[in-house]
């Protein structure tokens, strides 16, 4: 005999360790077996297969939670955010109401530097938690980021392209907080 051949001999002895006799040797009870045998391997390959989706869709479920997790800590101050939007729009209106002339008042000074003081605090504020003034004045518009108010006619500008900032608008990280509400160029008549 061979070396391949006794090798081989020895393997299948090998794989047969443990067998039932009367598998090995044939017949009604043993064919019986095997088919009973071929049963629980389809069985046992079907459970294996659902035991892997049900892994992938418990690792699913887990990603989608950590995301949800994570959105919600980082979004968690937009109601808060847009309520606190009014007060930077006050503060920045009542620094547009001062005149130039009485901003050298000195009985003003005090007060206008007061205002500016408390506008750069929130502007820090919003920057810390990342809230970001959207551009507008000169750019086309962007109905993503700009909310059109009015159309002006101008021949100063390209329609379609912001003239005036009604409002500032805001975003918090990559979603919008607040629109810009604009005056948008259209074609002179």
């Amino acid at each position: 005999m061979s070396n391949k051949k006794q090798a081989d001999d020895a393997a299948a002895a090998a794989e047969l360790d443990g067998v039932p006799e009367e598998l090995l040797v044939g017949g009604e009870e043993g064919e019986s077996i095997l088919d009973e045998l071929g049963k629980l391997q389809q069985e046992l390959g079907s459970a294996q297969q659902d035991i892997l989706y049900a892994q992938a869709e418990t690792q699913n479920v887990r990603r989608r939670l950590e995301k949800d997790i994570a959105d919600a800590r980082a979004y968690a101050v937009t109601g808060f955010a847009r309520e606190i939007l009014s007060v930077a729009d006050n503060l920045a209106r009542a620094l547009e109401a001062v005149p130039a002339e009485l901003r050298e008042d000195d009985k003003l000074k005090s007060l206008v530097a007061g205002i500016e003081a408390t506008q750069r605090e929130i502007d820090k504020i919003f920057a810390n938690h990342g809230i970001a003034r959207i551009a507008s004045v000169g750019l086309p518009l962007d109905p993503n980021q700009h909310q059109a108010m009015v159309e002006v006619p101008t021949a100063d500008a390209a329609p379609g392209t912001i003239v005036q900032e009604m409002q500032a608008g805001y975003m918090l990280k990559d979603r919008l907080l607040r629109p810009a509400m604009v005056m948008v160029a259209k074609k002179v008549d």
